[in-house]
């Protein structure tokens, strides 16, 4: 088993690929396999969320790139802006992961949630993709313009 215990340092090139939805990438201590079928352990500092297209350093000494798994998610469109904020207004005040986009929020399925979009006046859609939540407010770490798909953020306290 692969052991890994820290972040690979910035410009590591990846040998290694661990694919992971975002639910098992907000945990710092777990077990799973490499694209390649091989097992591995992580334990990373508490609190901490990888992002797709992070790299870890595996205590062998090989580079792990974290790539963001498909999953099936809502995504929701408003005709307004004003709309749009509502909603994510809302979403927030109920402590939702939302990934924030040019003009729609990304959410986990959840039929009680589509509703209440629906409600608010958003045209909500079932999509799969990579799922990057924005990390919060006083959340720890830095931001990276990305490519307006979503928010990059490499770190994050609870």
């Amino acid at each position: 088993m692969i052991l890994i215990e820290h972040r690979a340092p910035e410009g590591a090139v990846a040998t290694e690929r661990l694919v992971l939805p975002f639910e098992t990438r907000t945990k710092s201590r777990l077990r799973a396999r490499l694209a390649s079928g091989e097992e591995v352990g992580m334990f990373l500092p508490r609190g901490s969320i990888l992002r797709g297209g992070d790299c870890l350093l595996a205590r062998d000494g090989r580079i792990v790139k974290v790539v963001a798994a498909e999953e099936d998610l809502l995504e929701a469109v408003c005709e307004s802006g004003v709309e749009l904020a509502r909603a994510a207004y809302h979403l927030g005040n109920r402590h939702v992961a939302v990934e924030v986009g040019s003009g729609w929020l990304r959410l986990q399925n959840d039929h009680v949630l589509e509703g209440m979009l629906r409600g608010l006046g958003c045209t909500v859609r079932n999509v799969r993709a990579a799922f990057e939540p924005e990390a919060g407010a006083y959340a720890h770490g830095h931001q990276h313009p990305g490519d307006g798909s979503g928010a990059k953020i490499h770190l994050m306290g609870m």
